[in-house]
């Protein structure tokens, strides 16, 4: 979407072009998306049949079509060639009512790491930066787990020192259990 865009900031002021219909293509895979949200896998693997696999494909023929009309080395063009290197990968939701049909929720989860990456640059040790690549991990896990980071920690460091070697997996965030 973000190379269309790109394109769409290209074209002459006032004017509808190509990045536009592309735009407004993936708007409306969204659209089905927002009515698949709700919806148990397979409810919404038929949906996407439904509605979401006509729009790919009509996508695909002006794809097809507009890779032999479009300069490539041009914003349009850029966004075209990627397009369609992309392709398998955009794809691939209609294959699956659990695959989203993009990976916004972990973008969102590493976006404060990619934020802070200058501020964790200069760790003074390599042990250091991997002891903080594991607590951020962690963090971000107990997140996408529903749980509160701070007490989850707090659990995990009072009872760390008191398990044997083969239940550290009892700590995990998806297997901790609030006591």
């Amino acid at each position: 979407r973000r190379k269309f865009v790109e394109a769409q900031k290209v074209q002459p002021k006032g004017k509808t072009g190509k990045a536009d219909w592309a735009l407004n293509q993936i708007r409306k895979l969204y659209g089905v998306e927002k009515q698949a949200k709700a919806l148990e896998p397979e409810a919404r693997h038929a949906l996407r049949e439904q509605k979401s696999r006509p729009l790919i494909d009509q996508l695909r023929t002006w794809l097809d079509k507009s890779l032999a009309q479009v300069l490539p080395k041009s914003a349009l063009g850029k966004a075209l060639h990627y397009l369609d290197n992309q392709w398998p990968r955009l794809t691939r939701f209609l294959h699956d009512g659990l695959i989203p049909l993009d990976n916004n929720p972990a973008e969102n989860a590493i976006r404060p790491f990619v934020i802070g990456r200058k501020n964790w640059l200069f760790s003074h040790t390599p042990s250091g930066a991997q002891a903080s690549a594991a607590i951020y991990s962690l963090i971000e896990t107990a997140k996408a787990n529903g749980l509160s980071p701070y007490d989850y920690l707090q659990y995990v460091f009072a009872t760390l020192p008191t398990l044997d070697d083969d239940d550290f997996s009892t700590l995990l965030p998806w297997q901790w259990k609030e006591t």
